[in-house]
């Protein structure tokens, strides 16, 4: 009774062009229209990925949660309300719209949005990049990860664990400062029932966007870098270069989103065995490379 993977990204958008020219022209995305005038973003044999919905503001709205089949997907439900968590039950237009059988939708703790879902439809026609990027890795384990700002750390770890099904792949924690009044960063990384080292991690800041980054995991370091010398091409700005993470050895780069939150972009993850893997604790970020440049004001 645990969840799956992370299924899909909804995000609102002021305009659907610039999502269209940085998903297709510069990450290699393919496109597709949605029968509701979205702008879906696929990555693999899946309708979407991502959900590019017009709106009042550029920003995160919900991050799409995959239940295996009909049975978990009523267990979580019921176990989330019998610990008090307010869902809303989908609506036949939002089921459809979201290709799926089931769909509940609430928060956690610190007021994130989250999707519940069941049931798994495919896309006809076959995945092409547009950009000639040889493949995204998804398949059973899922879109890739998302990083949510938690203000309230442990009180979101006891939420996904307690009742989503999560569990521990990697705590971090990183100095920020030599001053030693200043505390630690402490990031948490949790993995679904997948075998993606990380489907969620938290971090607790307060990120405008509402999501810190999301990230998708091409096949190859040529397509990564590929990705990245387009990205320079088109102007985006790079929030960090090309490296190595010290916990889910992830070669990536990262660049920011016309939604306001970063994407990482990266290949080599690793995929643990979860019946012997040791949950760890990462004292670096990195070892090697991911250099941070702020956006420009």
């Amino acid at each position: 009774m645990a969840v799956h993977s992370l299924g899909y990204v909804r995000v609102m958008a002021r305009d659907l062009a610039p999502w269209r020219r940085f998903g297709a022209e510069v990450i290699g995305l393919m496109t597709a229209e949605a029968p509701d005038g979205s702008l879906w973003l696929r990555t693999d044999d899946r309708p979407f990925r991502f959900v590019i919905e017009k709106g009042d503001a550029d920003r995160f709205i919900a991050a799409g949660w995959e239940l295996l089949n009909e049975a978990e997907f009523h267990a979580t439900v019921k176990r989330m309300r019998t610990a008090g968590v307010a869902l809303r039950d989908g609506s036949a237009a939002e089921i459809k719209a979201r290709c799926a059988h089931g769909l509940v939708s609430g928060t956690d703790p610190d007021g994130n949005a989250l999707e519940l879902y069941w049931g798994r439809f495919r896309g006809y026609d076959p995945f092409m990049s547009p950009q000639g990027v040889s493949g995204f890795v998804t398949g059973d384990l899922g879109a890739g990860h998302v990083v949510l700002p938690t203000p309230q750390l442990e009180r979101s770890v006891d939420f996904y664990k307690s009742l989503l099904g999560f569990d521990d792949t990697d705590e971090m924690r990183l100095v920020m400062s030599p001053d030693p009044a200043v505390p630690e960063l402490c990031i948490r990384f949790l993995h679904a029932s997948c075998r993606r080292h990380h489907s969620l991690a938290l971090m607790p800041m307060p990120v405008p966007s509402g999501l810190v980054h999301t990230m998708v995991e091409m096949r190859d370091i040529d397509d990564v870098g590929r990705a990245l010398d387009r990205c320079v091409a088109a102007g985006y700005h790079v929030s960090s270069s090309l490296g190595r993470h010290s916990n889910d050895g992830m070669i990536s780069f990262y660049v920011a989103t016309p939604g306001g939150f970063d994407l990482e972009v990266g290949c080599m993850g690793l995929t643990p065995d979860w019946s012997t893997w040791v949950p760890t604790r990462s004292l670096i970020a990195d070892t090697w490379g991911h250099k941070w440049s702020p956006p420009p004001a």
